[in-house]
C-alpha cells in the first residue's frame, strides 16, 4: 500500500510556486509583475521591489540561470577525462572571473582616488586664490 506522499510531489506553498515560475522566466518577469502590482494596487507593487532587492534578484544577472548552470556544470557526464578537463576549464575560469573582479575594484579604487585627489586641489587651489584676494562688499 503506497501512502499519499509518495504517490504525489511535495506541496510546496503558493509563494514558493511563484517565486519559481518568475524564477523561471528571469528578471523580466519580476519587473512585469511589480508593475502591475504597483498599477493594481501599490503595495503589492512596494512589496515586490522591497523582495526583489532583499533577495538581490533586482542587481543579478539572471534569476535562476546561475543556479541552474551551476547544478549542470558539476553534473558528471560519465567520461572521466571530460569531466576532468570539465573541471579544470571550470576552476581556471572561475580564477580569472575573480582575478577581472578584482582588476575591475581596483580600477574603481583608482578612479576614486584620482577625482578626490582633483576636488581636493581644486579646493586647495579655490581657497589659496580666496585667501590672496579681498572680499568685495
Amino acid at each position: 500500500m503506497t501512502t499519499l506522499s509518495t504517490t504525489l510531489p511535495e506541496r510546496t506553498s503558493w509563494f514558493a510556486r511563484t517565486e519559481g515560475w518568475l524564477d523561471d522566466r528571469g528578471k523580466g518577469a519580476w519587473i512585469a509583475a511589480m508593475v502591475l502590482g504597483f498599477i493594481f494596487f501599490w503595495p503589492i507593487g512596494l512589496a515586490l521591489l522591497a523582495y526583489m532587492i532583499w533577495s538581490k534578484r533586482m542587481f543579478n544577472g539572471s534569476c535562476r540561470t546561475r543556479t541552474h548552470h551551476a547544478r549542470t556544470a558539476f553534473k558528471s557526464s560519465g567520461n572521466t577525462a571530460f569531466d576532468a578537463y570539465k573541471s579544470e576549464t571550470l576552476r581556471r575560469l572561475e580564477e580569472e572571473q575573480d582575478a577581472f573582479q578584482a582588476f575591475l575594484n581596483r580600477l574603481r579604487d583608482a578612479k576614486d582616488k584620482a577625482e578626490f585627489d582633483q576636488f581636493m586641489d581644486e579646493r586647495a587651489r579655490k581657497s589659496k586664490n580666496g585667501d590672496d584676494d579681498p572680499v568685495e562688499a
